[in-house]
């Protein structure tokens, strides 16, 4: 079944923050754009460079309004000793969520049952707490924050222009097309 549209439950969880454990809700991503980016696990290989290359465009996701929500099924404990263990999770500015329970990842169906981890699901959610765009990767497959800023860029234009949409490739700026009888067969 499609995630498409779909609402993000309730859900209450710790977070490892800038230093800090700290609870996140859903009340916590309502009225800003939200990227959640599942992963396996902390201490692992494809991982960390996976979450370092998201800090590297940190500053990006800000200046778009969104919020960047890492979550594994480790704990916030655990995430706090990557932090302070590896110099590439050390660069991480962006909110760790700690889903030892795996209720986010079941909710957002990512849950590896037999592995206890999660799969490499990254989701696009709109300032409403509605999923609108996700993608889910191989676990020996890393993903890139150049094309997620890409593809949220164009979530962002179309909650905004509802009568537009953008092709592929598109790009902040680049043209539009509006949907029409006009275009059918001449594209």
């Amino acid at each position: 079944m499609s995630q498409i549209n779909k609402y993000v439950s309730e859900f209450n969880v710790k977070a490892f923050h800038q230093g800090e454990i700290k609870t996140v809700s859903l009340d916590d991503i309502k009225g800003k754009w939200s990227v959640f980016f599942f992963y396996p696990a902390d201490f692992t290989f494809v991982c960390p460079t996976e979450l370092e290359d998201l800090a590297d465009h940190y500053e990006e996701f800000k200046k778009s309004n969104t919020e960047i929500y890492s979550v594994s099924c480790d704990t916030e404990f655990v995430h706090k000793a990557w932090h302070d263990a590896s110099a590439a999770i050390k660069k991480i500015e962006y909110v760790m969520l700690a889903d030892p329970t795996a209720k986010l990842a079941k909710d957002f169906e990512v849950y590896i049952e037999e592995d206890g981890m999660a799969e490499r699901g990254t989701f696009i959610v709109n300032p409403e707490g509605q999923i609108v765009s996700y993608e889910v990767s191989s676990g020996n497959v890393g993903r890139n924050a150049e094309e997620l800023l890409r593809k949220l860029s164009a979530c962002q234009f179309v909650h905004s222009h509802g009568d537009e949409v953008c092709p592929a490739k598109w790009k902040e700026g680049e043209k539009t097309l509006k949907p029409s009888l006009d275009l059918v067969g001449k594209i």
